[in-house]
C-alpha cells in the first residue's frame, strides 16, 4: 500500500460556472439573465456596462464598433469569467466566434430571434445607447454558433429561463 505522500493529490473541483447570453441587441439577453439570476441565486453583468465611454459614444452617433473597438471591453469580460467564484451570467453579443474564443471558459447560450421582432422590441426600448439603425450591423456581424443551446426569443422571458435551467445544472 502506498503512503500518503506517493497518493496523488486533486485539487477540489471548483463549482462554479459562467453563463453568457449571447445575441444581437434586442434579443433579450439582459432580461433573461436577470432572471436567471435572480431565480438561481447567481450574479448578473451587463456587458454593456464593460464598454469604455469611446465605445458608447460611437453607438451612441450610429457607428458600428469594429473588432478593434471590441478588444478591451472583450479582455475585461475574460476577466469576470476568469475571476468568477459563483454562478456568473453575463449578457453579452459575442457576436463572431473570436469573440467567443476570448470568453473561452463560459458556457453560452444562443438568443436567436426573427429580425423584424427585435426590430420591434428595440424601437420599443427606452434609455439605451444602442439605436436601432444598428440592428442591420449586429446581424451583419453574428456568425451563428454551433452546437450551443439555442432559444427562440419569441417565448416568455420565464420560459427561457426554464429552458436554461433545465440544460445546465443551476
Amino acid at each position: 500500500m502506498k503512503d500518503a505522500k506517493d497518493r496523488l493529490v486533486k485539487p477540489p473541483r471548483r463549482l462554479m460556472r459562467t453563463i453568457v447570453l449571447m445575441g444581437v441587441s434586442g434579443s433579450g439577453k439582459s432580461t433573461v439573465g436577470k432572471l436567471l439570476a435572480n431565480q438561481s441565486g447567481g450574479k448578473f453583468f451587463d456587458s454593456d456596462d464593460f464598454h469604455p465611454p469611446n465605445n458608447v459614444a460611437k453607438m451612441t452617433s450610429g457607428t458600428p464598433l469594429t473588432d478593434e473597438d471590441r478588444q478591451g471591453w472583450l479582455a475585461s469580460l475574460a476577466a469576470l469569467i476568469a475571476d468568477a467564484e459563483n454562478l456568473t451570467i453575463i449578457a453579452c453579443s459575442a457576436l463572431k466566434e473570436s469573440y467567443r474564443e476570448i470568453l473561452a471558459g463560459a458556457d453560452f447560450v444562443f438568443l436567436k430571434g426573427d429580425r423584424s421582432l427585435i426590430e420591434e422590441r428595440l424601437k420599443a426600448r427606452e434609455n439605451h445607447y444602442m439605436p436601432p439603425s444598428l440592428l442591420d450591423s449586429q446581424f451583419a456581424d453574428l456568425e451563428i454558433p454551433q452546437g450551443l443551446l439555442t432559444l427562440d426569443v419569441s417565448a416568455s422571458p420565464s420560459e427561457l429561463v426554464k429552458q436554461i435551467r433545465a440544460h445546465f445544472p443551476i
